[in-house]
């Protein structure tokens, strides 16, 4: 069996593809990356997965993501050293000058690559023959490519709205748990897309998919539904967020949001836990105790910041950003340690 390693991109055209490729691949794993560094990457942690469980066959999948000559050339020589095959399927014009070098890499100009994904899969692997996703195809192409003529154009307007406003899981630490997530948005709106007045309707029920997703048991507030959900997640790998402060146990989260509600959920499940802290890209930071440690005190020491002794927030200097999670942890607490022990 084939093994299918798809990397694509984190808008409502990146996820089309990968939508579509899960409905066809059953021994599939996805990965999703931002324009820039973020793709190799990704692209290095594939070749680690291909590497650990030493897959004999596999297939490299880039989907709406364009490379360099560079990193194309890179791209190949390290498959060609495992055995593994190549495919990029993308309608980005500044990767004009790559496909013409390199077969594995194809360019149309004029199309989504939704649309590009959905045609070769129908191609080369017989897919949907009765055209059951036509539908959702044709609105994610004419959105993305702003056909505002075409029929579904509209429906496809509310989706891009709907993947982008998706951002209640963080997809750096929490990657296969987002994309689960919109795929789910994706799925809900494939599924009603025939409904009467099927953007207005679409428009009017994202908030009750969303909860569906969230939903573990009963029926809450989406806000509190969703702080459950992270909280179960955090709780689940709480040895990977693990940082500490003067003999005091954290919880580091990334861009999670919603602090109050979702540190104190966490704090209250995990007892051991005596603070949490969530910082985002621009390294501005917010702190929950449950009176176990006074977090206006870290604040102080780690951000020139401040607070309540149980809610707290500041900013760290010279703050380092990387779309990898580990090196976001080791860069906060070597920033602690360097504080505490000059303090």
């Amino acid at each position: 069996m084939q093994n299918v390693f798809h990397l694509s991109h984190i808008d409502l055209d990146g996820y089309g593809c990968q939508y579509l490729t899960t409905k066809n691949f059953d021994a599939i794993t996805c990965y999703n990356a931002n324009y820039g560094p973020e793709v190799k990457a990704r692209l290095e942690e594939i070749f680690q997965t291909i590497d650990n469980t030493m897959s004999t066959s596999a297939l490299i999948l880039v989907t709406d993501l364009n490379l360099t000559p560079k990193e194309a050339l890179w791209l190949e020589q390290e498959a060609k050293t495992r055995g593994v095959k190549l495919q990029l399927l993308d309608h980005h014009a500044t990767g004009q000058k790559t496909s013409e070098q390199f077969l594995w890499y194809s360019l149309d100009t004029s199309k989504s690559a939704t649309q590009i994904t959905y045609e070769w899969l129908q191609t080369n692997y017989n897919f949907d023959p009765k055209g059951a996703y036509t539908s959702i195809v044709e609105a994610i192409n004419a959105v993305d490519i702003w056909q505002d003529w075409h029929e579904a154009f509209e429906y496809g307007k509310v989706m891009l709205g709907m993947i982008s406003g998706a951002r209640e899981i963080n997809r750096i630490i929490f990657p296969d748990e987002d994309r689960s997530f919109k795929l789910s948005l994706i799925q809900s709106a494939s599924s009603n897309i025939t409904q009467p007045q099927a953007p207005i309707w679409l428009d009017d029920n994202i908030h009750q998919l969303k909860k569906q997703f969230f939903t573990l048991g009963e029926n809450n507030t989406k806000d509190n539904l969703v702080a459950t959900y992270i909280t179960k997640l955090l709780t689940n790998h709480a040895s990977r967020f693990v940082i500490h402060y003067k003999g005091y146990k954290g919880l580091l989260g990334y861009s999670i949001g919603s602090a109050s509600i979702i540190g104190n959920t966490f704090l209250v499940t995990n007892p051991d836990f005596d603070f949490y802290m969530d910082i985002g890209f621009r390294g501005n930071f917010s702190l929950r105790s449950n009176d176990s440690v006074d977090v206006s005190e870290i604040a102080a020491t780690i951000g020139n910041g401040g607070g309540h002794p149980n809610a707290s927030g500041g900013k760290i200097e010279g703050w380092q950003d990387s779309f990898v999670y580990e090196n976001i942890r080791n860069f906060v607490q070597n920033h602690i340690n360097d504080k505490t022990f000059n303090s």
